[in-house]
């Protein structure tokens, strides 16, 4: 069992502590048991295993079962965190598909959470409809990669003052709704701090300055796992796609001695 929940995650900084919220994404059952044993906050089973395991070029690919399969693996290595997994692109089109899909990767996975991405008058009314049923849900604003076709690309959100008013009144609704936490990805650091001034839940960042409550990476970019080098705003702690190349190559030549 976690050993957080939401009401301690809404009340503390957790919202009001110094330090802040600490989260990581996880795929796999032995990186979850690692993790299972630090101090980590939060774990998130994102659809970015679309991107960094699945090879895809975006989130849209991935499926319910997908989330459902490595939701569940992570939650049998990680039994003691509080895991969240991500609603995938086109499951939460309808309030009933919403409610079905959600109902099934909460149960089947064991996650103590769900995210979704959007504030529009349906996400705000799928919150407040799952939160009724018992399903814990956490917002996400800002670059929301399952649109980014629709929003044109990857960029900051939140420097002109349009967009400024739109995402904060945005991270109101989802906090009426619900929501016991906001992710805000890729948002100008300045409209993040406001963000989190004015709300009650904790913001989670990710590209979007250091003036929330807690920050999330992905776990792929900030070890370096893969090929390619991470975003901007993430910096590797290690190079382990090197130092495993490096250590495959020295046992295939050592092997052939």
């Amino acid at each position: 069992m976690s050993i957080l929940n939401t009401r301690k995650i809404r009340k503390s900084k957790l919202k009001n502590e110094s330090r802040p919220l600490q989260m990581l994404t996880c795929y796999d059952y032995q990186t979850a048991c690692l993790l299972n044993e630090t101090d980590l906050d939060l774990i998130l089973v994102g659809d970015s295993l679309g991107n960094v395991i699945l090879g895809y070029e975006n989130t849209v690919q991935v499926t319910l079962n997908d989330m459902i399969t490595f939701a569940s693996a992570v939650k049998r290595g990680a039994k003691d965190k509080f895991v969240i997994a991500d609603l995938p692109f086109g499951t939460y089109a309808t309030m009933e598909s919403a409610v079905e899909n959600s109902i099934e990767l909460f149960q089947k996975s064991n996650v103590e959470a769900l995210k979704l991405e959007g504030a529009t008058e349906l996400h705000t009314s799928i919150i407040k409809r799952l939160t009724e049923t018992g399903i814990p849900v956490m917002g996400h604003i800002g670059l929301t990669p399952q649109s980014v076709h629709q929003l044109g690309g990857y960029y900051t959100h939140g420097k002109k003052e349009e967009d400024i008013d739109r995402l904060i009144l945005s991270a109101k609704n989802l906090q009426v709704a619900g929501a016991f936490a906001i992710v805000l990805e890729c948002v100008d650091k300045e409209t993040s701090a406001k963000i989190t001034e004015l709300l009650d839940i904790p913001t989670i960042g990710i590209g979007s300055g250091k003036e929330v409550d807690g920050q999330v990476l992905v776990i792929n970019d900030l070890l370096k796992l893969g090929p390619t080098m991470p975003p901007s705003f993430c910096k590797p702690i290690a190079n382990l796609y090197d130092e495993k190349k490096k250590l495959i190559e020295s046992y295939l030549t050592n092997n052939h001695e």
